[in-house]
């Protein structure tokens, strides 16, 4: 089964917070099946349901056990969403 994660990382850190995030990515980018792909707003991340929860999950850890306090926000959908939807398939209101 796939899974889609979105997240955003807010260390609560005053020190260089943007060098946390840009980590927090990389180590996410080293992992084999993983698909990362980030934009302005949000890190999204696309595999194996267990493969990338288990390491979105250890890294979260990393980052609350190494920087302190830190907020995620996080969506977890099932099914691979990294692909871009036809203009057809869109809902219109």
């Amino acid at each position: 089964m796939k899974i889609s994660i979105e997240l955003s990382l807010y260390p609560l850190a005053e020190q260089a917070y943007k060098s946390e995030i840009w980590a927090f990515i990389k180590r996410l980018r080293q992992v084999e099946g993983l698909n990362v792909v980030t934009n302005g707003m949000s890190t999204q991340v696309f595999g194996d349901y267990d493969l990338a929860v288990a390491n979105v999950m250890r890294e979260i850890k990393h980052v609350h056990s190494t920087t302190g306090a830190a907020v995620f926000v996080c969506k977890f959908i099932n099914g691979d969403r990294s692909q871009v939807e036809d203009e057809n398939e869109r809902l219109t209101c």
